[in-house]
């Protein structure tokens, strides 16, 4: 299960979480938020033990999406070991986020 966090769980649940994490910058009202949601639980059950799901709302926590650059939502960020290691925009298909996982 998806991590909700916020600018005051962010440190212990991404930067200091070790391994991979990806964090998914979204907002309720986007339309492709919502398509690209059912994907994401489907690759963390799948792939949970190579890489931790957190969720950011960018309307309760927009000074997050701020400090990582975030223009449009969805908007993914790929962590390793706590360092911003690359990042998709927009509702993509699985197997991208399949091949950014494999590469970290």
């Amino acid at each position: 299960m998806a991590v909700r966090v916020s600018g005051d769980t962010f440190d212990t649940e991404v930067k200091n979480a070790g391994g991979a994490v990806i964090a998914d910058f979204y907002s309720d009202s986007c339309v492709p938020c919502k398509r690209l949601s059912p994907v994401l639980a489907e690759i963390e059950e799948e792939q949970g033990d190579k890489v931790k799901l957190v969720k950011i709302n960018i309307n309760f926590d927009a000074e997050l999406a701020e400090k990582y650059g975030v223009m449009s939502v969805p908007t993914l960020i790929f962590f390793k070991d706590g360092e911003e290691v690359s990042r998709i925009n927009g509702a993509v298909k699985k197997s991208e986020i399949v091949s950014e996982i494999e590469k970290i």
